[in-house]
């Protein structure tokens, strides 16, 4: 059986504020790389709930969640680097202290770091839609990732995930749905309006000018 990754690795150019960033802030907010359990509540400091966000891009999205939720502790796992010190370099111009970013594999990191029952919401937003038939495959959102997820989640916790591609959408319906573990939060048992608390991204404001459609899906851990 084939492994699912959360990424294809796509390494571009850091700027120098960026690896600034990433040399100066990633022993403060980084998630080094290991094999341990990760105790959340001792990596934040504190007791609140953790959100855990897969493929953050260049950040702007999640700094800006963590901002408006500053009783909600973040964290993000983005493979390309650029993306990780443009983030660093957000939560240090906002003095922000709720987020913690780890540049892994986010599957491996849930499989072998992060506990059970241990997260309060994960968001996916925007992951890369493999949109050739083929390569569907190469999804993350499968039933075997969809379980992965149940388990990580608190009960009463949250599965939120978007997409702008309607037949990742109808996928992900399909194989989120099918988990008895997660009921969906839509009244009509399938899609929901975008929640407040996910910032519109400037990718998603050109779709819209270009009249693409955008999908979101919420799910509770029953």
């Amino acid at each position: 059986m084939r492994t699912i990754r959360s990424f294809v690795r796509r390494e571009g150019r850091l700027t120098p504020g960026q690896e600034r960033a990433l040399d100066v802030l990633w022993p403060e907010f980084g998630i080094d790389e290991g094999t341990e359990t990760l105790n959340l509540d001792v990596l934040f400091g504190r007791d609140a709930p953790k959100v855990l966000e897969i493929g953050f891009g260049n950040g702007a999205s999640l700094a800006e969640m963590a901002k408006q939720q500053p009783d909600h502790d973040f964290i993000g796992v983005e493979v390309h680097r650029p993306g990780v010190g443009q983030l660093l370099k957000s939560i240090e111009t906002d003095a922000q202290k709720n987020v913690r970013v780890a540049c892994t594999d986010a599957v491996e990191l849930l499989k072998s770091r992060v506990p059970d029952k241990s997260l309060d919401r994960v968001q996916i937003y925007f992951p890369d839609p493999w949109h050739k038939k083929r390569h569907n495959k190469r999804r993350i959102i499968q039933p075997a990732f969809v379980n992965l997820l149940t388990n990580k989640l608190k009960h009463g916790g949250h599965l939120h995930l978007a997409t702008d591609w309607q037949d990742y959408a109808e996928q992900m319906l399909i194989d989120v749905s099918a988990n008895e573990r997660f009921q969906n939060c839509s009244h009509s048992a399938d899609y929901i309006e975008r929640p407040d608390y996910r910032p519109l991204t400037k990718f998603e404001q050109r779709g819209h000018r270009l009249g693409h459609g955008v999908w979101d899906l919420l799910f509770k851990r029953v």
